[in-house]
């Protein structure tokens, strides 16, 4: 039995889901997530909370339980908390700043490194050398930061580059000289 999937997902104050066949809607005070989910799977909205069964317990059944609950926790935290990523900028002279919804960088190219921020997606600028990436799509927000990072990753000689603020990075001696 999947430990996830058997978890009821609640439903907070203020957010509603709606379901039709396998395409689920879900809206809050922070907006509004559409995501089609498998159509094996048996979904129950009740009052308060939302149950995901499974029709039996195949291989491809037990994997898409746990998957589909989390896949629905995400919306309903989503649309009620939001998610937020925090991103760190290493070295000398790098800094970013947010103009509108275009994030310019310089990361010690011989260019600024300019992205422009899928829809959905809003990033603070603390300090010029502090990004959050904020949204209410967490696979949005992950794979926004990962981008993000990876105009400049973090080398691990000096540290320098863009780095994720709970990452550890593992150091490297440089060369020795006689």
């Amino acid at each position: 039995m999947s430990r996830i999937g058997k978890l009821p997902v609640a439903i907070p104050a203020g957010v509603k889901v709606s379901l039709s066949g396998n395409e689920m809607t879900v809206t809050g005070p922070k907006g509004t997530l559409k995501q089609s989910l498998h159509e094996r799977m048996v979904i129950a909205v009740e009052a308060e909370q939302i149950i995901v069964n499974r029709p039996s317990n195949e291989k491809t059944d037990l994997a898409l339980h746990g998957l589909t609950r989390s896949l629905i926790n995400n919306m309903v935290v989503g649309v009620s908390q939001g998610f937020k990523k925090a991103l760190e900028i290493n070295g000398v002279g790098y800094r970013a700043e947010i103009s509108g919804n275009v994030l310019t960088m310089s990361l010690g190219y011989s260019h600024p490194v300019v992205y422009e921020l899928p829809e959905g997606i809003s990033v603070e600028v603390e300090k010029q050398t502090k990004l959050s990436v904020v949204g209410i799509d967490k696979q949005l927000v992950g794979s926004t930061s990962a981008k993000i990072r990876s105009f400049r990753a973090p080398e691990p000689y000096k540290g320098k580059g863009i780095k994720y603020a709970d990452e550890r990075i593992l150091r490297k001696a440089g060369k020795t000289g006689k």
